[in-house]
């Protein structure tokens, strides 16, 4: 019989395409549908490992992907609201989680892939609700995902009889570890182990595989899928190195002594197989589901050593944003309001020091184009907005309670300064936004706009900082200095908007790289105000 390979190689290639875009598809669109939820899961179900686990199942069953999970909860560590030990239990859970997509596919729904794949298209085209077209995506990425198994499916069936591939699989069969290696190098070049595994559910219910051969192909898939968290980890924080090392040490740990059990666990699927009466994908949905499982429940109660060697593999010092906030103790208000006006005001105080950081981390941005800073400035923001919204929630608490005209100045003080502080977040925001698009559309800013971006920034941090000292203090002599600095500030954006406009009248520099300019001039300018704003607080409190 001669063989198509034109035909094999291009089913198979598009295939594979359709599938993985099928999987992203449905993971964005449950994720859009779940909304902010899915941190809110992981930050409220972590207080113990156990409850972790949980979490990871049900937050990757919703985004399709252990990996995306796993870079979800680096963050969580990242922000101080997840220690390493709550973290490796999200991870157990995920890869778990990441097993549901072997069994979507061992319900055998090919044949309906195309009325689906329409159902989805029709709520992502006719209605304009944002839900509606959410779950529209999810929906026509399901089908996606059974039309690409097809297509793999028909570009696979000529290959049992295919001599090479014959001799690979009884290969596969004899060396287990062929086997491993085999599904941890397919993984890694397709990021994705669903992908894989959908792949051996096809080759296994073609015949062209035997469980034998399958079993050690799925082992590898885990190891492999952790290449996704370990390029996530690259150049990032030592808390992500360490979620990222837990991911791979966890699999290959689990592969090892899988590897040493083959012979019980063939038996055991077997008898799955024969008891349930599984067709041949669901087999392999269940030989993975249960490895994940006893892989989990296996290692669980090591957690703690886990946590030891991956502290010891990746060393270095943490560094948390913490989001939640360290002064605000509700029985200050109940017992007296000066103090927990106090309390309220050393918060701000240190939600101004980070907002003084996440500007400098902007400014490193800026100048070096490494992602790490923005990543670092655009946690500051999300820990600014966090705080802001403690404080505030605290701040209304105690007006609740009889103030003093003093205490109600200096708690009207406090609103409008934790106001201000968060909108410097924002700024910054805008800013790291602004290099984004400066790096991925190539636009060249001039040496000599460069210097004045430079100059603009110190200053900028500068009077941000002495406003946050003037806070603490309550010094006037240093409000007013905020003042001085302001003004220069507001100087230096009107006479650097000039020499640009000049710059791009003379050709030295493109409009793209105008507006970049400009808008992150204007952004450090209201930077400016939010701090005067601060000092001027300071000064009518007197």
């Amino acid at each position: 019989m001669e063989i198509d390979v034109q035909k094999l190689i291009f089913e198979f290639i598009g295939g594979l395409g359709i599938f993985l875009l099928g999987i992203k598809f449905m993971g964005d669109g449950l994720q859009k549908s779940a909304g902010d939820r899915l941190r809110d899961i992981l930050d409220r179900f972590t207080s113990n490992p156990f409850l972790g686990v949980l979490a990871g199942i049900i937050v990757t069953v919703l985004i399709q992907s252990s990996s995306g999970t796993t870079v979800l909860t680096v963050g969580l560590v990242n922000a101080g609201f997840m220690t390493l030990r709550q973290a490796i239990g999200v991870i157990m859970g995920a890869n778990i989680g990441t097993t549901v997509t072997a069994f979507i596919i061992g319900i055998d729904l090919g044949a309906y892939a195309l009325p689906i794949l329409a159902v989805g298209a029709f709520l992502i085209f006719f209605f304009k609700h944002q839900k509606v077209t959410a779950v529209g995506q999810a929906v026509f990425g399901f089908g996606a995902l059974f039309f690409g198994l097809e297509l793999m499916s028909s570009g696979m069936k000529p290959l049992r009889t295919l001599e090479a591939f014959q001799e690979l699989t009884l290969n596969m069969s004899d060396h287990s570890i062929l086997g491993v290696v085999v599904g941890t190098l397919f993984t890694v070049i397709v990021q994705s182990s669903s992908a894989t595994i959908g792949i051996l559910q096809g080759l296994y219910a073609e015949g062209a595989i035997n469980l034998q051969a399958a079993l050690p192909v799925l082992f590898g898939d885990n190891i492999g899928t952790t290449i996704t968290a370990v390029l996530a980890a690259l150049g990032a924080s030592v808390a992500a190195r360490r979620a990222a090392a837990v991911h791979v040490t966890f699999n290959l740990v689990g592969t090892t002594i899988f590897l040493f059990l083959l012979p019980f666990f063939t038996k055991f699927v077997q008898l799955l197989q024969d008891q349930l009466s599984l067709n041949e994908e669901m087999t392999i949905a269940f030989a993975h589901g249960s490895f994940n499982i006893f892989n989990t429940i296996i290692q669980f109660p090591f957690i703690g050593a886990l946590a030891w060697l991956v502290t010891k593999l990746v060393p270095g010092k943490d560094t948390t944003i913490e989001y939640k906030p360290q002064h605000l103790d509700p029985i200050f208000i109940q017992q007296s309001s000066a103090l927990a006006l106090d309390q309220a005001k050393a918060e701000i105080i240190r939600m101004g020091e980070y907002a003084h950081q996440g500007l400098e981390e902007t400014n490193s941005y800026l100048t070096t184009n490494q992602t790490k800073h923005a990543d670092m400035a655009m946690q500051i923001e999300g820990a600014l907005n966090s705080l802001d919204r403690s404080i505030t929630d605290y701040l209304i608490h105690i007006s609740g309670g009889s103030l003093s005209e003093f205490e109600s100045e200096k708690h009207t003080m406090l609103m409008d300064t934790v106001r201000d502080i968060e909108r410097i977040g924002d700024h910054f925001e805008n800013i790291v936004e602004l290099i984004d698009y400066k790096i991925s559309n190539k636009v060249v800013i001039t040496d000599k706009a460069q210097e004045d971006l430079n100059n603009m920034f110190d200053l900028t941090m500068s009077t941000v900082k002495q406003a946050v000292k003037a806070l603490e203090t309550g010094n006037r002599e240093e409000a007013l200095a905020v003042m001085q600095k302001e003004d220069e500030i507001d100087k230096m954006e009107r006479s650097y908007r000039k020499k640009h406009i000049i710059r791009m009248n003379e050709g030295e520099c493109s409009v793209s790289a105008g507006i970049v300019f400009v808008d992150i001039i204007s952004n450090l300018e209201r930077i400016g105000d939010h701090a005067v704003n601060i000092a001027e607080a300071i000064l009518e409190d007197k």
